[in-house]
């Protein structure tokens, strides 16, 4: 097998191994922030590196992935996907040539041995040389992680599964639409997707269960975002515009005079789309009162005579 070319996922993030839950989200809203498209337009090694940012935190933000790839490194997901055809742990037995066998649990070893070997026509097998009935039984439920960018839960976004057949032939691939408004712990259900069915039951269900990765600008609440804005003291003083940032495009904000540090302002409908009920959250921008730096001299002269004046008027 060839060499894997993607590099350590802990190296990307610039975490040590035993990093925990928090220092690799900190990691990741910092270098995200940093790499992000929005603030670096056109950069297509910035847009890599940003790519590359989500899929470490993608694996090494879900419990159970970071223990697969700690495991097997970058075979991990191909791993994972052989493993997750194999159905549920359970009954175990060994033969006596060594081979282990796994028939999930709460299995009837009859109705094993059936599904192994199959039924005649009509759902009839064979029990002691006494041609019996089997009787129908549904498929298993199945149930696949996604991960999407706040834009894709914005938007939506669809998604190729490989969902594995009974028989271990090759997958069967089926697209999946991901709705507006999903937010993390979301489940969606595609009926009749699932494990096929045993002598003419019906196939099960797969549910899609969601996760929304950190955003380097917004933070969600529920259906409402959050997020700075750099605000000029200029315009905090004299009242302006400033531009905002939403999922969908930057949107102009008129600002009044004499505005305060770490105001908030309010701009209804800019946030997520509601999954139940229609319409959008908000969107709440605190600003953040930037200080100039590097004054000319004709700039440091005003500002002492403004000195001068507010200490007159005290």
């Amino acid at each position: 097998m060839a060499q894997s070319t993607v590099r350590d996922y802990y190296s990307v993030l610039g975490v040590p191994r035993n990093a925990t839950e928090k220092d690799i989200r900190s990691a990741y809203r910092k270098l995200a922030r940093k790499y992000h498209p929005d603030l670096n337009p056109g950069d297509k090694a910035a847009e890599a590196r940003f790519k590359e940012l989500q899929t470490a935190y993608e694996v090494l933000s879900d419990a159970e992935k970071r223990r697969m790839y700690d495991q097997f490194g970058p075979d991990w997901e191909r791993i994972s996907q052989a493993q997750s055809g194999f159905g549920r742990a359970g009954f175990e037995q060994r033969g006596a040539d060594g081979i282990h066998f796994d028939f999930g649990s709460g299995a009837d070893f009859s109705d094993i041995l059936e599904n192994l070997f199959g039924t005649g026509a009509g759902g009839f097998g064979t029990r002691g040389g006494t041609r019996t009935r089997v009787r129908p039984r549904r498929g298993e439920d199945v149930e696949h992680q996604v991960t999407v960018s706040l834009e894709e839960a914005y938007f939506g976004a669809t998604r190729i599964l490989e969902v594995p057949t009974l028989n271990g032939g090759a997958p069967r691939r089926i697209e999946v639409r991901v709705p507006a408004g999903v937010r993390t712990g979301s489940r969606i259900r595609l009926a009749g997707e699932g494990g096929p069915g045993y002598s003419g039951g019906p196939a099960g269900d797969i549910y899609l269960v969601v996760t929304v990765m950190p955003h380097g600008t917004f933070e969600r609440k529920d259906d409402d975002l959050h997020c700075e804005v750099s605000l000029p003291l200029t315009t905090a003083v004299l009242g302006g515009e400033v531009q905002v940032p939403t999922i969908s495009g930057r949107v102009a904000l008129r600002i009044p005079p004499e505005t305060q540090n770490g105001r908030v302002f309010r701009l209804a409908g800019k946030g997520m789309p509601r999954m139940t009920g229609g319409g959008y959250g908000d969107l709440y921008a605190k600003m953040k009162v930037v200080v100039p730096t590097k004054l000319s001299a004709r700039e440091r002269e005003l500002f002492e005579e403004l000195q001068r004046i507010r200490a007159g008027s005290s």
